[in-house]
């Protein structure tokens, strides 16, 4: 099915952007003193409270060709990212943003700081104690970061239809697929594809349950 495809596609390109965005920023957020880390928090938190419609209806004005983007990506050649899958991409990655950065954010807030600086006595640089020390312990908030990404973007519909549209084979996700079923009141289809997708969700969430409750009792 081309729609599930597109999905996974979608989910798994997002996943692993806001992994490798997500990470320096969430270490930013849980360390920094800076004066900027409450109003950065509050802009990265934001697709958290805003109506997705609201945020899918800022990214099309932007990408639009008279918007800020669309002619920077006009004059490089590009054309507009409206209703393609890269514009599609790039709302993903900004409306699932939170959904990988909190986890993050949290899981290296919680390391304590006397470990990094026990590393540091031991010359090991920044970069050292980041690869062999902060991501080891952070595992389980990064496959969470990681699951919670992946299936916010599966279910994600507001910001996808609207930046997305609906076209077949580029930007018909499994959600949009959905509601197409259902306003076609072919509802046996819907129920399967609404069945799938619940699913999906409850596994993930068995999952980050079963990671949580590893990283609170002790093994033995």
């Amino acid at each position: 099915m081309a729609a599930a495809w597109v999905t996974l596609k979608l989910a798994g390109l997002t996943t692993a952007i806001l992994l490798a965005l997500g990470m320096p920023l969430a270490w930013w957020l849980a360390r920094t003193r800076s004066a900027w880390r409450i109003p950065i928090g509050a802009v990265v938190a934001l697709p958290m409270v805003l109506p997705p419609t609201v945020v899918g209806f800022y990214l099309l004005i932007g990408l639009a060709p008279d918007g800020p983007v669309g002619q920077l990506t006009t004059a490089l050649g590009l054309g507009t990212l409206a209703f393609t899958f890269e514009g599609l991409l790039l709302a993903s990655v900004l409306y699932s943003l939170p959904f990988v950065v909190h986890p993050l954010q949290a899981g290296f807030a919680a390391i304590p700081a006397d470990v990094l600086d026990a590393a540091a006595t031991l010359r090991a640089s920044p970069l050292d104690r980041f690869a062999s020390v902060v991501l080891p312990l952070a595992r389980p908030s990064l496959v969470t970061a990681a699951l919670l990404g992946f299936a916010h973007t599966v279910g994600e519909f507001g910001v996808v239809l609207m930046v997305g549209g609906n076209i077949e084979g580029e930007t018909r996700v499994l959600s949009v697929l959905l509601y197409d079923r259902v306003e076609a009141l072919a509802y046996g289809e819907a129920h399967a594809l609404a069945a799938g997708l619940l699913l999906f969700s409850f596994a993930l969430l068995l999952v980050m349950q079963w990671l949580g409750r590893r990283t609170v009792l002790p093994h033995g």
